[in-house]
């Protein structure tokens, strides 16, 4: 008779099955807030980045270098949805778009192999004398160089979903963006070295 008592099986389902209901809930909602704070981070360092292109630009943050006023602009404009968020921005110049994240160009390849070897010639994009795999420099750079953003925003979950899952207990936002510098001035010409 007991094992034919059926008037208890409901709220031994709905046990079984509440948890990964709820977690998966929460999940969700937690994914769409990561998303949504993706979205917030990366509109801001689009619209602070442009205002930082110009030849003096006014980010409404008064004091330290130019990439400080852009984290302290960011930061302004996005923490109204990341609370307790901490802000990391780097900013890299390259001469042009077809430079970002590549080596200086060859320009003289004595063995033909098309790789710097001592001797070859190269351009000296970013002027410090030697042949780089990365062409970059930090800072915002000159007129009509262009500048690239990163911004990495780290902050606490909105749910507490990594006691649950194997996840970190923070969000790690990233934004980039690449925008040439407005043309307030003649843009500096690359010397070519040979060593």
């Amino acid at each position: 008779q007991f094992l034919q008592d059926c008037r208890a099986v409901v709220t031994v389902e709905f046990a079984l099955l509440s948890v990964p209901l709820v977690v998966m809930v929460i999940g969700s909602f937690d994914f769409a807030y990561q998303v949504y704070l993706k979205t917030v981070v990366q509109g801001a360092l689009n619209d602070v980045s442009r205002t930082a292109s110009l030849e003096a630009p006014d980010l409404e943050c008064k004091t330290g270098t130019l990439p400080e006023k852009v984290q302290c602009a960011i930061k302004r404009r996005s923490d109204v949805v990341a609370r307790d968020a901490t802000y990391a921005v780097r900013i890299r110049n390259f001469y042009d778009f077809s430079t970002v994240g590549r080596s200086e160009k060859l320009v003289t390849d004595y063995n033909n192999n098309g790789v710097y070897d001592a001797g070859d010639c190269f351009v000296d994009l970013n002027e410090n004398g030697r042949f780089d795999t990365d062409a970059g420099r930090d800072g915002v750079g000159g007129a009509d160089d262009v500048s690239y953003y990163t911004v990495t925003v780290t902050m606490p979950r909105l749910f507490p979903l990594d006691k649950f899952l194997p996840l970190s207990p923070n969000y790690e936002i990233t934004g980039e963006t690449a925008l040439r510098n407005q043309p307030y001035a003649r843009q500096r010409i690359p010397p070519t070295v040979c060593v």
